[in-house]
């Protein structure tokens, strides 16, 4: 997700019996893929999930806890979050950050107390509790820094230059193993993820492919056995009507990276919105069109961000439920989990389904219930 781009910003007894059965299999400590589903904790389902890219950034351990206690008591089993904080300036004792690019030094990963040491504890925090976590290494936009705070310490102002610079992708790759080699073998780790919404706009759809199937090669000589994705948006997949989001014009073939075997799943994401597309039918026919990318590449598919401004019950549940009746697709994580702490509200950039309110009675507590079902 973007913030700035955002615009102002069946029967349940249908839906058991359309939903893939759950099973269960032999227990094993890492998440992993099970035909077009996900395998966790022994059992075999279609889960939900949801985003909560704050989650690292916060400075209370109990805050932290609270947070994911949230989530375990509404039955959401997977957690994406941003891995990254990247800044060009030091930032004042206190605040977090992971990263730094500064003018005329070295980088500088932080793995102190306001460092991934913060990481360290959603990571401990999410493990007791047996939530797992899909942990993302650089942003394509410029929040909590992404691929700019690179550039302006390398070179480049445009994202095509970041995958071509040598030494960014030297220093993209040291980060990675830095953050990889400390929970390696952690239970709470779901996957590894290569970007948040990486784009090459106008570049040749081999630029991103060679850099996806180098990258997530790297990450799993790091570390076999946790799962590993891209963390794209879903552009260029094959079939639809031929509007921009199926277009190749942001150096995506969605279709050709899901052939990268050291990929273990493919995701998409839905703002319609921010795209000038309806909210349906484009919102369902774009869940169904990945749904059949992933059948044809044998991968199960995670709906891994999606949102809209206002309506959310009735455009947002719609999409859940073309998810749960499509083959394929074995998750969805709602953009973005809202809760309020111990210093107030978390952001609510427009999209946010926060505890306690009749959106997440709709979008939570009875998506939950009929995937349970």
């Amino acid at each position: 997700m973007k913030f700035s781009t955002v615009l102002g910003v069946a029967a349940a007894t249908s839906l058991a019996a359309a939903s893939p059965m759950m099973r269960r299999a032999s227990n094993s400590t890492f998440a992993k893929v099970d035909g077009l589903q996900f395998n966790i904790d022994g059992v075999t389902q279609y889960y939900a999930g949801t985003n909560a890219y704050w989650l690292a950034f916060t400075t209370g351990n109990d805050d932290i806890d609270t947070a994911l206690d949230r989530l375990k008591e509404a039955g959401l089993k997977i957690l994406r979050i941003w891995g990254f904080n990247d800044v060009n300036t030091v930032p004042t004792d206190g605040t977090v950050w992971f990263q730094s690019f500064v003018d005329g030094q070295d980088p500088v990963i932080n793995t102190g107390a306001d460092g991934l040491q913060r990481l360290d504890y959603v990571v401990k925090s999410a493990e007791q509790r047996g939530i797992k976590l899909v942990i993302n290494f650089v942003n394509n936009w410029t929040d909590y820094g992404g691929m700019a705070a690179y550039m302006k310490r390398f070179g480049g102002s445009a994202n095509p230059e970041w995958y071509a610079n040598s030494d960014i992708q030297a220093q993209y790759k040291k980060y990675i193993k830095t953050v990889v080699s400390r929970y390696s073998n952690s239970s709470a780790v779901f996957a590894w993820e290569l970007a948040n919404e990486p784009r090459c706009n106008g570049c040749n759809t081999t630029v991103l492919y060679d850099w996806a199937k180098e990258t997530s090669a790297y990450i799993k000589n790091l570390d076999p056995n946790h799962m590993v994705t891209i963390g794209d948006e879903g552009f260029g997949v094959s079939g639809g009507d031929g509007s921009y989001p199926y277009t190749q014009g942001e150096g995506n073939d969605y279709n050709k990276n899901l052939e990268i075997d050291t990929l273990d799943y493919g995701t998409f994401h839905l703002y319609p919105d921010s795209w000038g597309q309806s909210n349906d039918p484009f919102g369902s026919e774009w869940v169904e069109a990945h749904g059949k990318a992933c059948v044809a590449a044998g991968k199960p598919c995670v709906f891994e961000e999606y949102g809209v401004q206002s309506d959310k019950c009735s455009v947002e549940g719609k999409w859940q439920t073309t998810a749960l009746n499509t083959e394929g697709i074995a998750a969805d994580h709602f953009w973005d989990f809202g809760t309020t702490l111990s210093w107030g509200k978390t952001n609510d950039d427009g999209n946010t389904i926060f505890t306690n309110t009749s959106d997440w009675t709709c979008l939570v507590t009875n998506h939950v219930a009929k995937i349970n079902s």
